[in-house]
């Protein structure tokens, strides 16, 4: 149902990028790792490659994960903003049209969560 305001409501949103000191807003999910409930979102520099993504900032947000040790990044099925999408390593984000506030989720072929049941 649609809301509408009572007044001339006129807001300024707090999280645009030119908020995050050149960098954007990225928000990064592991399916069928529900031990994380929700993606992460991180302010990342859009000229950052995406090997330095995978090798420095998702240690960080989700090597707490059992099955973390045992992912074949060859075998990695990547998202971004809903579409399929095969990371140029080398490349930055903001190059291979990851932008403020999209969403990356990545899934790992055979690891599904502790037990086998996305957890």
């Amino acid at each position: 149902m649609p809301v509408q305001a009572m007044y001339d409501y006129r807001a300024t949103p707090a999280d645009r990028q030119e908020n995050f000191h050149g960098n954007q807003l990225v928000y990064i999910g592991w399916d069928q790792h529900l031990m994380f409930c929700s993606p992460v979102c991180l302010p990342l520099p859009p000229d950052m490659p995406f090997r330095d993504l995978v090798r420095d900032v998702l240690p960080g947000a989700y090597a707490t994960h059992p099955d973390w040790a045992h992912i074949d990044w060859d075998a990695v099925e990547w998202n971004v903003d809903g579409e399929p999408f095969v990371p140029d390593m080398d490349a930055g984000l903001a190059d291979q049209g990851i932008g403020h506030k999209s969403v990356i989720r990545f899934r790992t072929p055979g690891l599904d969560g502790i037990g086998g049941v996305a957890s």
